[in-house]
C-alpha cells in the first residue's frame, strides 16, 4: 500500500485541518458513485479511507511516523529467524511458523476468513484484519457487512435580539448546505441554549447517514439595554424641572414602556430598579431592569434659569 501522505497529497508537516480538507477533496473526486465506469474506483476509495484513518488519528499517525505501524495500520514485525534454534517454515509475510496469520481464503459474498493458531477458523475474528482490505473507519454491521461512516456534525450560531429571547420568535436560518429552515425560539430562551437539527449536518462521503447540526443561541448587542446576568441596564434623560420638582417618566422595557415615578430633587446618576423587567431566568422568573437617570437641559438657553442659578451662585459666595 502506498504512503498515506502520498495518497492524500499532503506533506508530512500537514496539520489536522489540512489533512481533513485533503480527504474531503479526494473523497469527492474518488467516490465510487462519481466513478461508475472505473472498475478500480472502490479500491481507490478504500485506500483513501485507510490513509485518512491513520493520518486523522493522532496516535496512529505518530505510530506510523515512528515506523511502529505500516501504511495499512498493521504493526511492523521483525524477523526472528533462528531464534531459539527453531527450524519451522516461514508463514505469512515472512513471520515465523507460529504466526497468527497462517492462511487466508475468500468465503461467501467475498468475505475473507483466516485460520488462527489455537483459536478461530474460517471467517473468525475478522475485525483483527479488517483494515488490511481498506475498510478504513467503516463499522461492521450485524449482518457481517460494513456500515458507511456517517457525515460529520456541524456547530452553528444563531444571533437573536433580546426582545426575541424574552418573547419568542420564528427565525429563518440558512444551513451550510444552503437549505433554509425556520427555527422556533421559545419565550425565555437563554443565551447559550443549544438546538439539535437531526440529519442537517454534513453529508457522508461513503453514502451513510448525514450528520447533525447543532445551533447555539447568542444575543445581539442592544442599542438601549446592556445585559448584566439576568438583569438589564438602561439610561433615561430627565428634564431639569422634572428632576427638581418630580414627575412620572416613560421607561422602555423588553415587553413595552412603563411609567417610572421620579421623586423631586433626583440627582443625575441615580439608579432605580424595576423588578421583573429584565431577562428570563432558568427557573422561570425574570431579572430586573436598572434605570439610571441623566439630567437634560433645555435645547435652547433659558434666561430665567440662568438668572436663577447666577443669583444662587452669588448667594453662596462663589
Amino acid at each position: 500500500m502506498r504512503d498515506p501522505y502520498d495518497i492524500l497529497g499532503v506533506a508530512k508537516t500537514a496539520d489536522e485541518a489540512e489533512i481533513k480538507r485533503a480527504f474531503r477533496r479526494q473523497a469527492k473526486k474518488l467516490h465510487p458513485d462519481a466513478n461508475a465506469s472505473d472498475p478500480k474506483a472502490q479500491d481507490k476509495f478504500a485506500e483513501l479511507n485507510s490513509a485518512y484513518e491513520i493520518l486523522s488519528d493522532k496516535d496512529k499517525r505518530g505510530q506510523f511516523d515512528r515506523g511502529e505501524i505500516d501504511a495499512e495500520g498493521k504493526p511492523r514485525m521483525h524477523d526472528f529467524a533462528g531464534a531459539g534454534g527453531r527450524g519451522r517454515s516461514r508463514g505469512f509475510s515472512g513471520f515465523d511458523g507460529d504466526t497468527i496469520f497462517e492462511s487466508f481464503s475468500f468465503g461467501p459474498e467475498g468475505q475473507t476468513g483466516y485460520t488462527r493458531r489455537g483459536g478461530a477458523g474460517r471467517g473468525g475474528n475478522f475485525d483483527d484484519i479488517g483494515d488490511i482490505f481498506g475498510f478504513g473507519r467503516q463499522q461492521r454491521s450485524a449482518g457481517g457487512g460494513f456500515t458507511p461512516k456517517p457525515g460529520e456534525n456541524v456547530e452553528l450560531t444563531l444571533t437573536i435580539e433580546l426582545e426575541e429571547a424574552a418573547l419568542g420568535a420564528s427565525k429563518r436560518f440558512t444551513l451550510p448546505s444552503g437549505k433554509q429552515v425556520d427555527l422556533k425560539v421559545a419565550p425565555g430562551t437563554l443565551e447559550g441554549h443549544r438546538m439539535r437539527l437531526k440529519g442537517q449536518g454534513e453529508a457522508s462521503f461513503e453514502g451513510g447517514a448525514p450528520g447533525d447540526a447543532f445551533v447555539t443561541i447568542t444575543y445581539a448587542p442592544h442599542p438601549r439595554f446592556r445585559r448584566e446576568g439576568d438583569d438589564l441596564r438602561t439610561e433615561i434623560m430627565v428634564p431639569l424641572e422634572d428632576a427638581v420638582l418630580g414627575a412620572k417618566v416613560r421607561v422602555p422595557t423588553l415587553s413595552g414602556a412603563v411609567e417610572l415615578n421620579i421623586p423631586a430633587w433626583t440627582s443625575g446618576g441615580r439608579t432605580f430598579r424595576l423588578r421583573g423587567k429584565g431577562m428570563p431566568k432558568a427557573d422561570g422568573g425574570h431579572g430586573d431592569l436598572l434605570v439610571t437617570t441623566n439630567l437634560s437641559l433645555p435645547e435652547t438657553p433659558d434666561p430665567e434659569i440662568e438668572a436663577l442659578l447666577r443669583k444662587r451662585r452669588e448667594a453662596n459666595g462663589a
